[in-house]
């Protein structure tokens, strides 16, 4: 992030801004807590089991027009080790921060091959076949609220930073940062629920 830059979470009458991404997705996710339940009967505890839905609750993510848990689904199926493809090709798509299932699509359609994404896209569990590979903000948020259900390594994000690079969450330091695209790191599938 440039120094100069703000990450900014607006619901309702609450905005909030600052430089360091992390801070404002902590401050988001107590703000959603701290929010009126949503029929939160049979909504399992973050970190838990989602009986039917795939993995664990990774909790209500707050970006996208609309709020949405996070499903992380866990086993050593659910892992796997791979580049994120296209180095020295820059998509029009898969740039968002936000939106990792739009990230994904973008990738899987384009001609040339990009490996974490398109393991995340066939991934499969309980029925589900709409995994996609976190955005980088998504995967930042799951490192504040289910650190202990990846592996403590490097995670690829869907978002691409230029032709070369892209966004990788470290789930052992909380560190986000970019690395070069035929580095191979682990990819993790994980789902929307909307409530």
């Amino acid at each position: 992030m440039r120094a100069n830059e703000l990450t900014t979470y607006t619901r309702g009458d609450l905005t909030i801004s600052s430089p360091d991404e992390g801070v404002v997705l902590k401050l988001a996710t107590l703000a959603i807590a701290a929010a009126p339940a949503i029929a939160a009967s049979g909504i399992p505890a973050i970190g838990e089991y989602w009986p039917g839905e795939g993995g664990v609750n990774g909790g209500l993510f707050p970006g996208g027009d609309k709020l949405y848990y996070l499903i992380v689904p866990t086993g050593s199926d659910a892992e796997s080790t791979h580049e994120w493809g296209g180095y020295g090709d820059e998509l029009n798509g898969a740039n968002s921060p936000w939106d990792g299932q739009a990230n994904t699509a973008d990738l899987v359609g384009v001609d040339t091959s990009h490996p974490a994404a398109q393991f995340c896209a066939a991934f499969e569990r309980d029925g589900h076949k709409d995994f996609y590979l976190m955005a980088r903000r998504e995967a930042s948020f799951l490192e504040i609220t289910v650190p202990e259900v990846f592996t403590q390594a490097y995670h690829w994000t869907s978002s691409q930073r230029s032709a070369d690079t892209a966004y990788y969450m470290d789930f052992e330091d909380g560190w986000l940062d970019f690395h070069d695209k035929f580095y191979e790191r682990l990819a993790r599938p994980v789902r929307r629920k909307f409530i």
